[in-house]
Formats: structure tokens, sequence, C-alpha cells
């Protein structure tokens, strides 16, 4: 991912801050490539121009941002000028940035158009987060999301000023330094985890397997440790080795300068991060191979970082993360180079101590009890939320019924018969035969009753008519009409 150019110090030192930046978003080593043999090729290879990289959709990577913004300064004469003969210190000072007032005014439009991109590009990501974690409904307040985005001024949105190409120095600068560090406290995290899993599966283990755990636990520690002799980074032995093994060239007839030029892949004067880690690769293979049991990668990348950071503070006068040809010719002739110290690796040298592990382990443990904690909260919040939905579901239940109720009462009113009016006040006549005929049909009389009925009728018939006959006055006498009306 390096950016090849002409470009000078500060224009390697930002590009690679940027692609460190890009590292930590995918949280991946990315592979260093293995020097190239040059004496095996006939045709020097052309020079490609390296196009800038496809913007990452993260709000902490701004990569492209700062290639195209100092791309863009480099075409200023004054300030490329000015660019050349600035020191790192100044650069980190802010007195680089200044200048930029006297840029010209076609560029200035042009950083002013960059600015407003990078903007547009952070609320785009800023609204698409929000979106993914579900507020949709809720406004998205843009000025106050931007200030996490600290290598650009947002309050000023549309120009390009002075104090944004200060904050875009700085914000690589200090992504870049601070790296390294992460990177050593994200491996020490990774050797404590190691030590705890294999201490705890341990645990689980009976007396006579436990035994045969450590035991082969203690061998894949020597044989791990059993390696040809590394030699000191940076060293004469270590260069030479390169030199013949990778460069393929007579070891008598090794040059400082020439092997500089050999493996300064970009051709930019100056031993970028990459390059110099690309170097400790022969080394590197003498300790790990990815098909052994014993041989950690991880383990692997973390030398690596530990070599490159041994040379850098031996070599790096002017501390710039870069290495000069002038730094890398005076560091050959240096009673180190020729006479180093033997060189210790990692399995020499324990990443943590006793007292961090024993932090490490109570963190863990903490996290433990919080993880617990909060899974019997869940749990608690679980059984209410199911009590809630039972009386829901039985108060529905409920208000069902009642609703079924009501419809069965509305149906039955529905089938009654209608009721008949009568209009006025008068009373249909009913002639008694009628009405006799009709109280049959509605009270079917029984044959035998009805003759025993009818018996005494008219018994008493006589008989009231024998009274009425004597109550009658004397010379009174009934007539034919009464006598047949009494019959």
């Amino acid at each position: 991912m390096v950016f090849y150019s002409r470009s000078n110090m500060w224009w390697n030192h930002v590009l690679l801050a940027s692609w460190v930046l890009l590292l930590v978003h995918i949280h991946n080593v990315e592979a260093v490539p293995i020097s190239i043999d040059r004496t095996k090729i006939n045709k020097a290879p052309e020079m490609k121009t390296e196009t800038a990289p496809a913007s990452v959709d993260t709000g902490l990577h701004y990569d492209r941002y700062l290639r195209e913004v100092i791309d863009f300064l480099e075409k200023d004469e004054h300030f490329r000028e000015k660019l050349h003969n600035t020191d790192m210190e100044d650069i980190k000072q802010g007195k680089l940035a200044k200048e930029l007032d006297f840029v010209s005014h076609h560029v200035r439009t042009k950083l002013d158009e960059l600015k407003r991109q990078e903007v547009n590009r952070l609320r785009t990501l800023i609204k698409a987060r929000h979106d993914l974690e579900g507020g949709n409904d809720i406004a998205v307040d843009h000025q106050a999301l931007l200030k996490q985005f600290e290598y650009l001024n947002h309050m000023n949105p549309h120009t390009f000023e002075v104090d944004d190409l200060d904050r875009l120095i700085k914000s690589a600068t200090n992504d870049l330094e601070n790296f390294d560090k992460e990177r050593h406290e994200e491996f020490k995290r990774y050797e404590m985890m190691k030590e705890h899993d294999r201490q705890e599966h341990l645990k689980t283990l009976d007396e006579d397997k436990r035994k045969q755990e450590e035991e082969h636990y203690e061998e894949l520690r020597k044989k791990h440790a059993d390696h040809p002799k590394v030699n000191h980074p940076g060293s004469e032995n270590q260069l030479k080795e390169v030199w013949e093994e990778t460069d393929g060239l007579d070891p008598e007839d090794f040059d400082p300068k020439t092997f500089f030029n050999l493996h300064d892949t970009n051709g930019d004067g100056f031993f970028d991060e990459q390059e110099l880690e690309s170097l400790f690769t022969k080394e590197l293979e003498k300790i790990y191979d990815p098909t052994n049991e014993e041989d950690d990668m991880v383990e692997m990348e973390e030398e690596r970082l530990r070599m490159r950071e041994h040379v850098m503070n031996e070599v790096d006068a002017n501390q710039d993360r870069l290495v000069s040809l002038e730094e890398f010719l005076t560091a050959t002739n240096k009673k180190e180079f020729l006479e180093p110290d033997s060189w210790e690796t990692l399995e020499q040298n324990q990443a943590y101590t006793d007292e961090e592990m024993r932090e490490f382990e109570e963190h863990l443990a903490q996290q433990e009890h919080d993880l617990r904690q909060k899974s019997v909260d869940l749990q608690k919040q679980r059984d209410e939320l199911e009590r809630q939905q039972e009386q829901l579901n039985a108060q529905k239940m409920e208000l069902q019924q009642a609703v079924d109720h009501m419809e069965q009462l509305k149906a039955e009113k529905q089938q009654q018969p209608p009721e008949v009016h009568i209009e006025g006040n008068a009373v249909p006549e009913i002639h008694d035969q009628d009405a006799v005929h009709v109280q049959e049909e509605q009270h079917p009389v029984d044959p035998v009753h009805h003759d025993a009925s009818q018996d005494q009728n008219q018994i008493q018939n006589q008989q009231g008519a024998e009274q009425t006959h004597q109550d009658l006055p004397p010379g009174h006498q009934e007539s034919p009409q009464d006598e047949n009306r009494l019959k």
C-alpha cells in the first residue's frame, strides 16, 4: 500500500500514517513483501503511477483525502520548495501549514472543493450509521458528530484554511506515533489471553492428562527456541545475509550504498517502515514456520515490529520515521553495526509481567461477573414480559367473551316475533262459538273428562232453575219462553 512518487520525507510520513489508519480499521496485519532479487531482473521495471486507493466507508480513515490534499499542494511551486526545506519538527509545530496563505488561487480553490467533498462524505457516513442503528425518526446533529473527525475543521465546511492543513498534519503524525504502542498493547492482551485459556483448559483435565499436557507444552517451547542464530537487526551480518540470499550477490562485495538503492523499492531516497520490515523476513524465517505447531504467526509479526523499532531508534537521527541514505551510511560506520550485541527474541522476553497477568485475570473475572449479572437481569426482564403478556392475553380473552355475549343477545333479540299493535280503543268482538272454538283449539279436552263435566253442569242448571221457580212471587207463572230459556 506504499504510495510511489518523487515526494520527500514528510510526503512519505503522512502517507504512511494514512496507511496505518487503514490497518487499524480492518484489524489485520498485512504481510510484508519479500525483497526482490534484483540480480535476476534483466530489464529495470518501469515505474508505474500508483493511483489513490478507493475511499473506505469509515469515519476513521482519511487516506484518500490526505493523498489528494498533498498531491495538489505539491503542484504549487512555492509550497513544494518550502516543503523540501522544512524539517520534521517545524512541520509538527505547524510552520509549514502557514505557507498555505501563499498558495496559488487555483490550488486553494481545488482544496476547498476537496474539503467540501470530504465533509459530505462524512455526513453520508454519519447518516448511514445512524440509519443502521435504527434512528430513522431522529434528526441527525451533523455538527456534533463531525467533532470526532479531528483532521479537519468542521465548523467551516466550505473552505480549506491553514487550520485544516495543520489539523491534517498533526492527526496523521499522532495516529502513526500511537499505532505501534497500540499494537504492542494488543499483542500483550493476546499473549495473556492465550495463557489464560491454557490454564482454564488444564483445570478441566484430570491429574494424568494435566501432566501430559504440561509436558507437551514444555516440549513445544523447547522446540520453538531451537532455531539458528538470529542476527542483530540492522547489523552488517544481517544485511549481508539479505545481500547474499535474497539479492544473490557475493557477501565479499557488500556495499551499503548499493544495498540501500536495491531495497529502496519506491526509489524516493528513503527507507520507510515497510521497506525496513521487509529486510527482516529472512531472520524471521529462522524462528517461525506457519506449518509448525509451536510457531505462532501473531508472535512473528510482533517480532518484526520489535526489529523495525530497534533499527529506527538506532538509525533514524531526526526521528521522522524514515531512514535517509545519509542516515543509513552513517549507521554503517558505527561500532554497533560491525560488532552488535546478541538479539533477544520474544521467547526470551515475556510480553507481560506477573502483576499485569494478575490484573488481567481480575479484569476477566469482573467481566464474567458483569455478564452473569446482565444475564440474570435479562432473565428477570424476560419473566416480567412473559407475565405481562399473560395478563394481556387474559384481558383479551375476557374482552372477547364480552363481545361474544353481546353478539348473542343481539341475535336473540332479532329472532323474536313482532308485536301486534291495534289502532284506536275498539276491542274486536268475539262470538261465543268462536271463543269456544279458539279455546278448544288452544286447550284440547279429554273426552271422558268432558262428559263428566257436562253432566255436572246440567245438574247445576236444573237445580238453579228449580230455585228460581221457588223464588217467583205467588200467582206468577213461568212463560213458555222462560221455561225454554231455562232449558
